[in-house]
């Protein structure tokens, strides 16, 4: 095999290695882009506690640096992620007060009436 073609096909196996990688970025991105979209669905959902629990993301290994060509769809979804997060704290207090605030009414004893209106 000549220099020049041994050259050619160290070449093409960087060029499938680099496609590769690409493909397996794509694949995670596209997998926390799911996994957001279901966060986002369960806040617009009134019942969130009705959607079944799903394993968390972990993410996977030996994938290389992030392929410039994907940076920007990587901030998209990190700031989406930020965005659903900010969101699901402000559900969780809101959760916690209303919570907080029926549990106050079922200890509370009925009241009684202070006046009675009588007819004159």
């Amino acid at each position: 095999m000549t220099a020049a073609a041994r050259g050619a096909e160290l070449s093409g196996s960087a060029d499938q290695a680099t496609t590769d990688w690409g493909t397996a970025w794509e694949e995670a991105l596209g997998a926390l882009e799911l996994d957001v979209d279901a966060a986002e669905a369960m806040l617009s959902l009134d019942h969130l506690a009705d959607l079944p629990a799903h394993d968390p993301w972990s993410p996977p290994v030996e994938m290389g640096p992030l392929p410039l060509t994907l940076v920007e769809r990587a901030k998209a979804v990190l700031d989406r992620q930020i965005e659903v997060g900010r969101r699901l704290a402000e559900a969780a207090d809101l959760s916690r007060r209303h919570s907080r605030a029926a549990q106050a009414l079922r200890s509370a004893p009925p009241s009684t009436p202070v006046y009675l209106d009588t007819p004159a």
